[in-house]
């Protein structure tokens, strides 16, 4: 047995939604293998190949049902103990679905090394939520059998070459029976491995964070724009100005020396749009009052006209 040394009911919830429906699947259908059905029901829902293409289903349904007490006590209890912190992490739904694509890793690995064997039990997602565990905290200590503390990393390393050896020791010694589940095991490693490690995941986590849901200006359809770089008026307004500015500088080049008007006496007062234009400068678009807007206004269209 292990568990974390140092789990603080403030990292994550001791029990989470998706681990708690998880384990009262498992247990729920052991106890109608031991009062009911039994047998029928594992050999219903467990994976053979031989019972292809009929029993689709059992690629899926294998992992909910297992071979027996101690079996599925194991399971279910390392899947209590680092399930529900990565839960935490995940979200219920994701968890599910790496929990169920884990399981499908073991399934395959068992296809490729030894597909003649009945496959059950869901040691494959279980080994699965224990490798996401070891790569999100390294470094937390948990004590195996309740007294030797040991690092998650090592811990889940060390089951990695137990089932590694194991496995392929005894399917080579005994023709492939007692070592397929061992490789299954493997598989689920494999599959969260690959789950976690993929870029294109990763970045749409990213790319998710930094898009968000704003309505562009006026009625057209809303679409995603970066939260960093929000649409605004007060944005196209300004440049609305940047352009006004630089018509009329273009203007006054083109226009000859001989017909430049003369300098501007100190008494005379300045134009309207001159006034305008310097308050901008000082104190920004938003200082314009509604008189002052109309006059922008008008010029930006006398110069688009003209």
């Amino acid at each position: 047995m292990a568990y974390p040394s140092s789990y603080s009911e403030h990292d994550a919830p001791r029990i989470t939604p998706a681990v708690q429906w998880l384990i009262a699947i498992n247990v729920a259908i052991y106890f109608l293998q031991l009062t009911l059905v039994g047998p029928v029901m594992t050999q219903f829902l467990g994976f053979k190949l031989s019972d292809l293409p009929g029993s689709l289903w059992t690629v899926v349904t294998y992992m909910f049902v297992h071979a027996g007490f101690w079996h599925v006590t194991l399971n279910m209890y390392t899947l209590w103990v680092f399930g529900p912190r990565v839960e935490h992490e995940m979200g219920a739904a994701a968890f599910t679905r790496f929990y169920l694509w884990c399981g499908l890793g073991g399934w395959l690995f068992h296809l490729l090394f030894g597909p003649t064997a009945l496959l059950v039990g869901a040691s494959a997602a279980v080994f699965g939520v224990m490798l996401a565990y070891a790569m999100r905290w390294p470094d937390q200590e948990l004590m195996l059998f309740g007294v030797i503390p040991m690092r998650v990393k090592w811990f889940v390393a060390l089951l990695v070459v137990g089932s590694l050896v194991q496995g392929m020791g005894l399917t080579l010694g005994d023709g492939g029976g007692p070592g397929i589940a061992y490789l299954a095991h493997l598989g689920g490693f494999a599959f969260a491995w690959l789950y976690l490690r993929t870029p294109s995941s990763q970045s749409l986590d990213r790319l998710k964070q930094r898009i968000a849901q704003v309505p562009d200006v006026g009625d057209e359809t809303p679409r995603a724009i970066p939260r960093s770089l929000p649409r605004s008026r007060d944005r196209e307004r300004e440049s609305e100005v940047d352009e006004i500015v630089a018509k009329s500088k273009a203007v006054l080049t083109k226009r000859p020396a001989a017909a430049a008007p003369p300098p501007r006496s100190p008494s005379k007062p300045p134009s309207a749009l001159d006034a305008v234009l310097d308050k901008i400068s000082k104190t920004g678009i938003e200082s314009l009052t509604g008189e002052e807007r109309k006059v922008l206004d008008e010029e930006s269209r006398r110069l688009r006209d003209g």
